[in-house]
């Protein structure tokens, strides 16, 4: 079976049959796979082959498989197939699948695409694009069922048993009025366990939990993670309704939403992965880190104003790393939780004055402890007592400031409608390590004639 080979052994099998021209034989392996695994085992096959795997494959096929591609390798799959196959294609592809992968092209390219499409796929396309990027109107699909509010039970489900191969999902059914707006919403299971001659109007639920065309597709991911939804009505200023957000949809912005994040919390920049080439990942890299290197340079500015307490006492270079690490460490720590809390909670000034007392009290705890111990292993190693003072007090404090830092940051960030994530872990760190350093030889320098 094929459930039981392995997908390198797969990709063998189908290459196999592919050198051969044994269609038969391809088709019978490969259309046993899910939509998902087709285009993995194609992006995996060597790409002289995939003009032929092409040829072999029928519209249905390919435009399940679409989607699965990454938007690039879509626009290279539909430059590879013959015209007469690629105008199908679109035009089977579901509208929100469609205009995610045109978003990348130029103007023109999208006109030349879209111009030969049937002309209301076309127009249903270009209506989404027109909405701005990541907002619930470049994600929604126009492929649902509505009825209106005069229709019966029985109507309703006869028009949902007609668009069953249209509609992308028929779990809801939406009511409009006369005006096209959004009045209430049905279930299949009402329609099931209700009598065919009765009103929809008279079962429908009105209090209808919509997004509107231009909310950020964050937003709406957390409407279908608080309701547990499966698909969600998207209006415009009006309520009228112009389409609906289906979960796998919102799958997908979550993923890529969280990438984002990860990759601006590691100052990476534009996504990087396994293809990426090695000089776009280092230049993807570079603008962050030399950034960084240069506020880096700050540091050596600190411990070069605070030579001669330094070369007094010699010892207090041996905690230099520790004070700086720690400090880091922690805002590093804060800075992760804030974002991810942001990514799944609505932020209020109450809760976020909660948010940051409670880690400034996640401050003093860490800072004590760690700040304790700190003084009685300077105080063993280097046999004085008041070096422990000073190193211990220098990491309570720098630890306080550090979750604070890690904390506000990307609070203050979010409050003026910026994304937290910016405030990237390289970031907090560099600025923690300048804090901690002016503080640790200043504690110092104030003591110093009782370390010399």
């Amino acid at each position: 079976m094929v459930a039981d080979i392995r997908p390198e052994q797969m990709t063998i099998a189908l290459i196999r049959q592919l050198k051969e021209g044994d269609r038969t034989g391809f088709l019978k392996l490969f259309l046993d796979l899910r939509p998902y695994d087709q285009a993995v085992q194609y992006m995996e096959i060597p790409k002289k082959h995939h003009q032929l795997i092409l040829e072999w494959l029928d519209l249905p096929t390919i435009t399940e498989m679409l989607p699965y591609l990454k938007p690039d390798e879509q626009i290279e799959f539909i430059r590879s197939l013959d015209p007469d196959k690629a105008i199908p294609v679109l035009d089977l592809m579901q509208n929100d699948d469609l205009a995610a992968m045109l978003t990348d092209l130029s103007p023109e390219e999208i006109d030349r695409l879209t111009g030969q499409m049937l002309k209301e796929e076309a127009e249903s396309v270009r209506k989404i694009l027109d909405y701005p990027a990541e907002t619930a109107g470049r994600i929604m699909t126009n492929r649902y069922v509505w009825v209106h509010e005069d229709y019966t039970v029985g109507q309703t489900v006869e028009k949902l048993k007609n668009y069953s191969d249209y509609a992308e999902y028929l779990n809801y059914t939406y009511v409009i009025n006369s005006d096209k707006q959004l009045v209430g919403v049905l279930s299949y299971r009402q329609l099931l366990l209700t009598d065919a001659d009765t009103p929809v109007r008279d079962i429908m639920y009105r209090r209808v939990i919509s997004a509107n065309a231009r909310t950020d597709q964050e937003v709406v991911a957390k409407q279908f993670a608080r309701y547990d939804f499966v698909s969600i009505p998207v209006t415009d200023d009006d309520n009228v309704l112009v389409g609906i957000i289906t979960v796998d949809d919102v799958i997908d912005v979550i993923v890529q939403e969280a990438d984002e994040d990860i990759e601006m919390l590691m100052a990476s920049g534009k996504q990087i992965d396994f293809r990426t080439k090695p000089v776009t990942a280092a230049m993807r890299r570079l603008p962050w880190l030399i950034l960084l290197l240069f506020i880096g340079l700050v540091s050596g500015s600190i411990i070069s104003g605070f030579e001669d307490t330094l070369s007094q006492v010699v010892a207090l270079a041996f905690f230099m790393p520790l004070i700086a690490g720690m400090t880091g460490n922690t805002g590093t720590q804060s800075l992760s939780i804030i974002v991810r809390g942001l990514a799944t909670e609505d932020l209020d000034m109450k809760t976020a004055i909660k948010v940051v007392l409670r880690e400034l009290l996640v401050g003093v705890i860490i800072g004590i402890v760690c700040g304790v111990l700190i003084s009685v292993i300077a105080y063993i190693w280097q046999g004085s007592f008041v070096l422990g003072i000073v190193v211990g007090s220098s990491l309570i404090i720098t630890l306080i400031i550090g979750t604070l830092a890690g904390t506000v940051i990307p609070l203050v960030l979010s409050r003026f409608k910026f994304d937290p994530a910016v405030a990237s872990g390289p970031l907090i760190t560099t600025v923690n390590d300048i804090l901690s350093l002016l503080i640790y030889f200043g504690i110092a320098t104030m003591f110093l004639n009782y370390l010399t």
